[in-house]
């Protein structure tokens, strides 16, 4: 794998909240990378947060990813929350009309609930 399809977990888990942070590119060869990490942290009455500021590049796969996370977090009766979207990926969600989904927070002030 070269390092421009590299994505870079680290997870931080609490009883109640789980912070996930993404670094690297969120694209089809790395989406079901952040599948795999996310979706066990997904259960009734936790937060899971996830923390995008260090994603450098996303596509459609990643925010496909993302989606259906959201619907995954939905069922469970779970929060799923981004934080620290760059532009260019809050550019992505706002396009296709997915930002409205998410409790989605400003560049640089991020606050994790």
């Amino acid at each position: 794998m070269t390092d421009d399809v590299v994505l870079a977990l680290r997870e931080e888990i609490g009883p109640d909240r789980a912070v996930v942070y993404c670094s690297g590119r969120l694209i089809s060869s790395t989406a079901d990378a952040l599948k795999a990490t996310v979706k066990p942290l997904v259960v009734r009455d936790r937060t899971v947060v996830l923390d995008l500021s260090e994603l450098t590049f996303m596509d459609s796969m990643g925010l496909g990813t993302i989606a259906s996370l959201w619907v995954s977090s939905k069922t469970a009766s779970c929060q799923l929350v981004l934080i620290n979207l760059s532009p260019r990926i809050r550019d992505l969600f706002t396009v296709t009309h997915l930002l409205s989904l998410f409790e989605a927070c400003g560049e640089a002030n991020a606050h994790i609930p």
